[in-house]
């Protein structure tokens, strides 16, 4: 490790860069070595100004396996700005640097200041991504770097969506009036759980055979296919094969887990849809809303939430009223048939009776005071009945703003442990799509937590390790549970519990490190072989995609499968060898891209969002045009673009054509 000594600041900011240390002949370093740039800004010292073309700002998982991902995979020098070079993400960067031998530098800074974002070269840099957890945090840094250079790319992460839509705008009109003739979007506002979020829904969710994929406006539809199942079958308007499964369609007790196969040839496909489930892109549909479910129904239903009349009325309640009802109807006929009275006179005489307002009966039948005398004791009854129905209303209508608890005989539920940024991520499509959930937190005051009130979704407050808890969330009649905490332990300790529970559990835990999950799978799977274990890391999910913004490309979307990622990408053909002058079957790869769709608008009318409308010569507006499953012989042209599907290595490769040299 290499500390480089301290330098005094000039006495005045002016934009520029502060000036390089002298030369230090004992502090020279390869590619491999590690810098730690220490110091705070608040002492009023600037240390050495990197000069690595990304820079990543953050303190979490996201922050290390983007740092990872643009190093690996780019082969890009990468300078981290961590709260703390001793923190768990401190610790992993520097044994990047030190032992992976990778080109990385760390600087240590309790926020982001100005100071801070000179000291890590932002304004030489070519992009500049913001993955704290604090989405004011990520706003006010990203302030800062426009001001310091108009024309680094941003790629920011925010949690908060509406608001992210609005600040992409603003910095990037910002950039367009710094420098008009700039063609490349420089702002990107993404989220990891949103990122995150649908293949933990489809992992919990086996019986669901499509998942949605928003793309750049579109909404494409990938849907699982099982073993057996004819390939490229027309009737189920199967566009192509994108991956095919490492789970076969019987339950194997091999040691050894295959990987899937991403993006694989028609021979592949093949021999392996026998045995193995598929993915298939299978149709697209334009985006008919900017929010996340374009249903109307589903967005009446959550804006409308509505109160279960079980709970307003029990059926014990509602039973003995009816029993009430039934014998003042019955009291009523009698009446009418001892006094001779008229049937609406006589329902009236019979209700003053129930109520004890009636006059007594002295001189009338035997018939008649013996009704009376019933229907005053029948109103007895009635009086506590109503109280009843006052009481339970006015708790049912209290407890409406309140956390439900799960009600009794609920079963086939998803048990969700954790209302973090992911869980709520989570419990937002699971209940747009229908499914009752249970949620499980330990802090009251969780982001979460308000949102499953808003949306009358049963919480129970206390941790899921603890005896009693799961079990208040009726985990012996669920059929999933989703450990989606931050911590990889209490992950684990909850999934082993509900396993205890129920043995033939779907369980799907959230785990950060890739080699223990796969150990974890292994010992879970040979344990319960007739059970489903599913282990996804959010970080690992979003790195790619907040990568290949930084790349400065445009990325439509992405399809988690399993624990690995497809990702959806615009790309203009232009004079790259791979595409132009090739058929769209020549210009397949296997496991690294594959030619999805066609953009038919013509190169002054494309807009960056394929959903967005274009101005034509007439002064009319249209949509974008894809031609999606493009003939096989159709020769890509240099000014076409192009929707690829593509494999992180396939992502690096085009965007970084140095690691098509390197061995995959």
């Amino acid at each position: 490790m290499t500390f480089v000594p301290e330098q005094t600041p000039p006495s005045q900011h002016t934009g520029a860069t502060p000036p390089l240390p002298p030369a230090d002949p004992n502090s020279g370093r390869d590619s491999g070595e590690f810098d730690f740039l220490g110091g705070s800004a608040s002492t009023g010292t600037i240390r050495v100004t990197a000069t690595a073309p990304m820079v990543v700002c953050g303190d979490d998982a996201l922050a290390y396996r983007l740092t990872t991902e643009l190093t690996r995979l780019y082969e890009q020098p990468v300078t981290a700005v961590v709260t703390s070079a001793r923190s768990a993400t401190g610790l992993r960067l520097q044994r990047l640097a030190s032992a992976d031998g990778l080109p990385v530098t760390v600087i240590e800074a309790a926020s982001p200041s100005e100071d801070v974002l000179l000291r890590a070269g932002v304004a030489t840099a070519e992009a500049l991504a913001l993955a704290y957890t604090d989405d004011q945090q990520n706003i006010h840094a990203a302030l800062r770097a426009r001001r310091i250079n108009p024309r680094i790319r941003l790629v920011l992460r925010l949690f908060n969506r509406k608001l992210g839509g609005y600040l992409e705008d603003l910095l990037t009109r910002a950039t367009s009036d710094a420098d008009p003739a700039e063609p490349e979007t420089t702002t990107t506002v993404l989220s990891d759980a949103d990122t995150a979020a649908p293949a933990l829904v489809a992992a919990a969710l086996a019986g669901e055979r499509s998942r949605i994929v928003e793309a750049g406006g579109l909404l494409l539809r990938a849907a699982d296919r099982t073993a057996g199942e004819p390939v490229g079958a027309v009737a189920s308007g199967e566009l192509c094969t994108l991956a095919v499964l490492s789970e076969p369609a019987e339950p194997r007790r091999s040691d050894a887990d295959p990987v899937p196969l991403l993006l694989p040839d028609e021979a592949r496909v093949e021999t392996a849809a026998a045995t193995r489930n598929r993915v298939v892109l299978e149709a697209i549909t334009r985006q008919s809303t900017h929010g996340e479910h374009p249903s109307p129904a589903l967005r009446l239903r959550r804006r409308l939430p509505r109160m279960p009349l079980r709970e307003l009325f029990p059926p014990r309640l509602m039973a003995a009223v009816a029993v009430l009802v039934g014998l003042e109807m019955v009291f009523a006929v009698l009446t009418w048939r001892v006094t001779s009275e008229p049937p609406l006179q006589a329902a009236y005489l019979s209700i003053l009776d129930l109520f004890g307002m009636g006059d007594p009966a002295i001189d009338d039948r035997k018939g008649r005071q013996i009704l009376q005398l019933l229907s005053g004791l029948t109103g007895l009854a009635l009086l506590p009945v109503l109280f009843a129905i006052v009481l339970q209303a006015f708790g049912s209508f209290r407890t409406a703003t309140s956390l439900r608890q799960p009600p009794r005989g609920l079963a086939g539920h998803v048990v969700l442990m954790g209302l973090g940024k992911v869980g709520s991520r989570v419990l937002d499509r699971l209940h747009a799509l229908g499914i009752d959930v249970v949620c499980v937190e330990q802090d009251p005051q969780a982001r979460g937590v308000a949102l499953a009130r808003s949306l009358h979704v049963p919480v129970v407050i206390g941790d899921a390790t603890q005896a009693g808890v799961l079990e208040s969330a009726l985990i012996e009649s669920a059929e999933a549970v989703l450990a989606l905490t931050s911590s990889d332990s209490n992950n684990l300790e909850t999934a082993l519990y509900a396993r205890e529970c129920k043995q033939d559990i779907r369980v799907v835990m959230r785990l950060f490190d890739d080699q223990f999950a796969a150990v974890v799978n292994q010992a879970m799977r040979a344990s319960h072989p007739q059970a489903t274990t599913r282990s996804r890391s959010v970080s690992t999910l979003a790195a790619p995609s907040f990568a290949a913004a930084m790349m400065g490309r445009q990325i439509l979307g992405a399809l988690p499968v399993e624990r690995s990622v497809l990702v959806f990408v615009a790309l203009e053909v232009g004079n790259r060898p791979e595409f132009v002058g090739r058929t769209v079957e020549e210009a397949f790869r296997p496991g690294a891209w594959r030619v999805l769709a066609l953009d038919l608008a013509a190169p002054d009318e494309r807009r960056p969002d394929l959903a967005a409308t274009a101005v034509v010569g007439d002064g009319a507006r249209r949509p974008t045009e894809l031609a999606w499953g493009l003939h096989q012989g159709y020769v890509l042209d240099a000014q076409d673009r192009v929707v690829l599907a593509t494999t992180r290595r396939g992502l690096a490769e085009l965007l970084h054509p140095r690691t098509a040299s390197r061995p995959r």
